[in-house]
């Protein structure tokens, strides 16, 4: 069959939209999973950044809270975000995600904020920003479980904790 057009048969004519449907389609199939890969790679770097920003200011509140309380919290989210990181380490590298010890840049510049901190004082600003960071990383995560395969199986797995995170927060933050 000449699928050429020469815009003198009105059959031939007939079959563009559904020929540059056909192409868009094949285009849309192959645009479809990169887009899906890129997306997956870029929720990887985001929750490897994640956890090492959540180890390292657990860290620090484990060291410098003044309640116990926000200290077993510091220590929780430490533990917690080490776990989170070692399950992510392997996919991260299976797809091609350069394995980062930088934490994200808005908890670095929360931690120099904490450490001109102390007390009380600390352990409001501690829980406020804990508050605001889990409600943000919460939703980046049941946005990516809601997507098929492995990064959306971690970020079902994570949830929990940080759904725990938000709670224990939320508390300390009254």
């Amino acid at each position: 069959m000449d699928l050429s057009f020469s815009g003198n048969d009105a059959a031939e004519t007939s079959m563009r939209p559904a020929l540059a449907l056909a192409a868009t389609l094949v285009v849309a199939g192959f645009a479809v999973p990169a887009a899906a890969a890129h997306g997956d790679r870029h929720f990887l770097e985001n929750a490897l950044k994640g956890d090492n920003s959540e180890m390292m200011l657990g860290s620090l509140a484990a060291e410098r809270g003044a309640s116990p309380e926000l200290r077993d919290f510091g220590r929780t989210l430490r533990d917690d975000h080490a776990r989170a990181r070692d399950q992510t380490v392997p996919l991260a590298r299976r797809e091609g995600v350069p394995i980062t010890q930088a934490p994200m840049p808005e908890a670095a510049s929360e931690r120099r904020k904490l450490e001109r901190l102390h007390g009380r004082a600390f352990d409001r600003e501690f829980a406020r920003y804990m508050v605001k960071d889990h409600r943000k990383d919460i939703a980046e995560f049941e946005a990516q479980a809601r997507r098929r395969g492995p990064a959306g199986d971690l970020a079902q797995a994570i949830l929990p904790d940080l759904r725990k995170h938000l709670d224990m927060a939320r508390r300390l933050a009254g």
